[in-house]
């Protein structure tokens, strides 16, 4: 499921003339997010979704090479609270927070409100290719387990 939603986010706004793409999905524990988000955030807390995006200089120089995109750390457990807290199927917020976490390596963000309204609208709009439900309504319908 989890690869399926990072293809979905990449073929919603990756251009193939671009060549391909690489990225990792990592799935960790609490305490391993808390010390990544502590390290590289400053926030000494776990966290759903970490994304580690790679730089340009980072990307290897072979033509035929993939683009190194970075990697999407995702923390189990909280995915598993959250998951039950929003009366959400284990799978569908995995997708949504894979999807997320691949369009922050693309270069999305939801800091200022322009910015959020954009990334939460391609979410759910690859979501929806997935059958995944909008996960930002504010009254979701119960999701089919």
């Amino acid at each position: 499921m989890a690869e399926r939603a990072a293809l979905a986010a990449l073929n919603a706004v990756w251009d193939p003339a671009d060549g391909p793409a690489e990225l990792s999905v990592v799935l960790a524990d609490d305490a391993l997010v808390q010390t990544l988000n502590r390290d590289y955030r400053g926030k000494d807390k776990p966290t759903n979704v970490l994304s580690f995006a790679l730089t340009e200089a980072d990307t290897p120089d072979a033509e035929d090479a993939p683009i190194m995109l970075g990697d999407v750390v995702l923390a189990w457990e909280t995915l598993v609270r959250e998951s039950s807290e929003q009366g959400k199927t284990l799978s569908n917020h995995l997708c949504h927070l894979v999807v997320h976490g691949v369009l922050h390596l693309l270069g999305y963000d939801h800091e200022v409100d322009a910015e959020a309204e954009e990334m939460e609208g391609l979410e759910v709009e690859v979501l929806g290719t997935l059958g995944v439900p909008d996960p930002y309504a504010t009254s979701p319908s119960p999701e089919p387990s």
